[in-house]
């Protein structure tokens, strides 16, 4: 049996999620949070065909409220999820598709106004628990699997 070999990745990255349209959004890998936080807003459910689905914008980008995403997605589940700052919120869970260092892998995702926080996301640990390796004093180690900014 072959060993599959596990990438170091640095406290944030440029991460993509595809099924959400989302080429690069830089992430915090907080390996102290056990769900992975995305940044929506405008975030509106709505039922289809007796399933729940959840409609919400995102700015990919941190203090750049201009370019907006539309995303939808399945709605799992409603996860209480208590913040950094203590405040316990609950929050939709979407799965979706996550993409760096040549790997693309299902993940679980909470929905949350991350307006002031620094990043628009927040990579878990469940995320990415045996597929990498974190090295906390590296940023941006995946950068190579991105294309270039314009």
């Amino acid at each position: 049996m072959r060993r599959r070999e596990i990438h170091t990745i640095g406290w944030r990255e440029w991460l993509a999620l595809p099924d959400l349209g989302i080429k690069r959004i830089k992430v915090k890998v907080d390996t102290g949070a056990r769900s992975s936080s995305l940044h929506a807003f405008d975030v509106q459910t709505y039922k289809n065909n007796s399933r729940e689905y959840v409609k919400f914008k995102i700015h990919p980008e941190q203090r750049n409220s201009k370019r907006t995403i539309s995303c939808k997605a399945r709605v799992l589940e409603y996860r209480k999820v208590k913040s950094s700052n203590g405040q316990s919120e609950h929050r939709p869970v979407i799965l979706t598709s996550a993409k760096l260092m040549g790997e693309k892998w299902p993940i679980e995702v909470t929905l949350t106004n991350r307006d002031e926080m620094g990043f628009r996301m927040l990579l878990g640990r469940e995320s990415i628990k045996k597929k990498f390796l974190v090295d906390v004093s590296q940023s941006f180690l995946g950068l190579k699997s991105f294309p270039k900014r314009k």
